[in-house]
């Protein structure tokens, strides 16, 4: 099968753009970049693996410190080093707790909306059972334009889509449409390749030849309405020491796509929103 789409050759052009990034909107210190979606779909680890491609070497630190069980317990971000002490990518990562069945099990969808929005403060412990309350003392009344999100990532994993429940696509689509409404721009990541593919684990660079993977993007366009080029497939670093140009490529290119997407949002937001 012909590749249905072609990013090999990107590594080197994809950081030199974040190194030379800086936002448009001299309002905006940071882009703020919100992943949410199921438990164990891979969130932090994405995290780690876009610290890793960044640094040229593969690092653990939102899986090591914010997660138990592998499930993410506080509204986390994340800075990313740029090489120097002090010294940080004008973009930044927010982890949530995943979304899982049931009305008392992981992140309301309430408090996803409200962290869009920039009402939630780091460090926030995730309550399944109720969305936070404007008199909790991680509540942010007066959210900056730094304080909210400027691009929504969907993380889901490519071993569990295509069993994803009914009652999860409609959390999915309501945060969907929740971000459409704050004109914030969305991008997916389709987590777990090498498992779900025989292919891929062979050989990474037969991502954008497998059909399974294919149907997986397309299935998951149809589903949850994002536009199959907004759909990115990756394989996260989870056991390897060495980072790997192969995977570092298919990680850089979909940071280049949340970074433009977010720029796309921010350049001609209003202050006030």
């Amino acid at each position: 099968m012909a590749e249905w789409r072609c990013v090999w050759g990107h590594k080197n052009k994809d950081l030199k753009f974040m190194k030379d990034y800086q936002p448009y909107n001299e309002e905006v210190k940071q882009l703020r970049v919100l992943l949410h979606g199921p438990a164990g779909a891979g969130k932090s680890s994405f995290i780690n693996s876009v610290d890793s491609a960044l640094q040229g070497r593969v690092t653990d630190r939102a899986l090591a410190d914010n997660t138990i069980a592998g499930k993410t317990r506080k509204h986390r971000t994340y800075q990313f080093n740029k090489g120097g002490p002090g010294t940080f990518y004008p973009f930044v990562f927010t982890d949530l707790m995943g979304l899982e069945k049931g009305t008392k099990k992981g992140v309301c969808v309430e408090d996803i909306k409200q962290a869009m929005k920039g009402h939630i403060k780091d460090g926030y412990e995730i309550n399944p059972c109720s969305q936070i309350s404007e008199d909790n003392q991680n509540y942010n009344k007066d959210p900056t334009l730094n304080d909210q999100v400027h691009v929504l990532v969907c993380v889901i994993a490519a071993t569990t889509e295509n069993i994803l429940d009914d009652e999860s696509v409609i959390k999915m689509r309501e945060v969907r449409l929740a971000a459409r409404d704050l004109e914030i721009p969305q991008v997916a990541i389709l987590t777990k390749i090498d498992e779900a593919c025989p292919e891929v684990k062979a050989d990474i660079k037969n991502v954008y030849k497998s059909k399974y993977l294919k149907t997986l993007v397309d299935d998951l366009s149809a589903k949850l309405g994002f536009t199959p080029t907004c759909i990115f497939p990756v394989k996260n670093y989870r056991s390897e020491i060495k980072t790997n140009d192969e995977v570092d490529t298919l990680i850089l290119r979909a940071l280049n796509k949340i970074i433009n997407s977010g720029e796309e949002s921010t350049a001609c937001r209003p202050t006030n929103c």
